[in-house]
């Protein structure tokens, strides 16, 4: 009876396994994104610190985690910690343009960190950084909403992504940030 009941627990968990091998034929620093202002972001400049990446969007009922990523960054960017905000109008929820998107960041949360240009999150046309966080971490890394968050550890590599609904201060992050920083 137990190795009847030891099968059907390995079978089960055979098919709820996520099948993705993190082969990381690149490194997050084999990437790079233009900037909001229209300079391209290389991520080798960043090598061997931490990122927290972000679709973010000007119209979402998550707007205000702007707010605590900016107190992430401050807290966090001398100790090796880059946040980076990718506004996307993927949830049609985005400004129309970079100046729109830069001027609401830094007028209503006096955004310092580096915003992205409005980029595509999901699909077919999504950034190379999400379809390479896809490959190499499996659905868990694939937006289903604004403020998505992938954490990069220093080898370039994914740690852990977080839902829509947990904010950039929450212990559950800033737990994570401290174990890679």
């Amino acid at each position: 009876m137990k190795k009847l009941f030891f099968s059907g627990i390995l079978i089960i968990m055979f098919f709820f396994n996520n099948f993705v091998k993190a082969e990381y034929e690149k490194t997050f620093y084999d990437l790079n994104i233009e900037s909001i202002t229209g300079e391209i972001i290389n991520f080798k400049e960043y090598k061997n610190k931490a990122v927290l990446v972000v679709n973010t969007a000007s119209y979402c009922g998550f707007t205000n985690q702007y707010k605590e990523l900016q107190e992430l960054w401050d807290k966090y960017k001398s100790k090796g910690l880059l946040v980076l905000g990718v506004p996307s109008n993927t949830f049609n929820q985005e400004k129309k343009n970079n100046t729109e998107v830069k001027e609401f960041c830094q007028v209503n949360f006096e955004i310092n960190f580096p915003l992205a240009t409005i980029t595509e999150v999901k699909g077919n046309n999504a950034h190379e950084i999400f379809k390479w966080a896809k490959k190499n971490h499996g659905k868990s890394a694939v937006p289903k909403w604004n403020f998505h968050k992938i954490l990069i550890n220093k080898d370039g590599k994914i740690h852990d992504t977080f839902s829509s609904f947990t904010k950039p201060m929450s212990k559950k992050i800033i737990n994570e940030i401290e174990k890679i920083l």
